[in-house]
């Protein structure tokens, strides 16, 4: 099966604990195996699938993050990245056979808030190095700076390489990666806002060239700058 949201209402978490399947990363497929979580934040394209002749378990948790509610992703999220899957496979069977069974309001409440803790852990790693949490922050405070991998060693007190490998272990994704997807992401809190021009949000994530800019919005969110609002709305 493959299963496409182009607009996805609120954050989706995917933890997997049995078979193989593809998650659609930066605009790439990308394997999803067993003691692996996916997160994707509101507002992206949200598309996975299993193999033709293969299958794929995984539990899976929906947010509706309207009337204020802020979406669970931050600048230190990972998308993609290892995680133990048990805790919230069993969360969801329990909250699953109390909603059969007795459907006690109390029960149902507490198993949906262990299920919540469960996807804040991967949402909020403790386990992050203080350093790469550090840098991602600062970067997501000042994202029109021409950031070079030298750079963010230098923010991180890291080697580049070490800076590579934390980030890979820590998000998933090479520090170039996390950049663009923060660059993107919010380029389409600005978009969807609908006040300012592509060209103006386009240097305000750092990109002097527009069409550079878009080319890598449409990449990386599915759909053009200039579709964006729209869909949103």
């Amino acid at each position: 099966f493959e299963i496409v949201r182009t607009n996805l209402a609120g954050s989706y978490f995917l933890a997997c604990f049995g078979g193989e399947g593809r998650v659609r990363v930066d605009g790439r497929w990308a394997k999803c195996r067993p003691g692996e979580a996916f997160l994707l934040p509101p507002g992206t394209t949200h598309a996975f699938r299993t193999p033709a002749g293969g299958s794929w378990s995984f539990a899976w948790v929906r947010y509706r993050e309207d009337g204020g509610h802020a979406p669970l992703a931050a600048a230190h999220t990972p998308v993609l990245a290892r995680f133990d899957p048990e805790p919230v496979r069993h969360a969801v069977l329990g909250l699953y056979h109390e909603a059969r069974g007795t459907a006690s309001p109390v029960a149902l409440s507490r198993w949906v808030e262990m299920l919540h803790e469960y996807v804040l852990r991967f949402a909020q790693p403790a386990a992050m190095d203080r350093r790469v949490f550090d840098l991602w922050a600062a970067i997501a405070a000042d994202l029109p700076r021409d950031w070079t991998l030298a750079d963010m060693g230098r923010v991180a007190h890291l080697g580049e390489k070490q800076l590579q490998r934390l980030c890979l272990r820590d998000l998933g994704r090479t520090p170039r990666q996390q950049l663009i997807w923060l660059r993107m992401k919010r380029a389409a809190e600005l978009l969807a806002r609908g006040t300012d021009k592509v060209e103006v949000i386009a240097a305000r994530v750092g990109y002097k060239n527009p069409f550079v800019f878009s080319t890598t919005f449409k990449r990386v969110m599915g759909c053009p700058p200039s579709g964006y609002a729209a869909k949103r709305r």
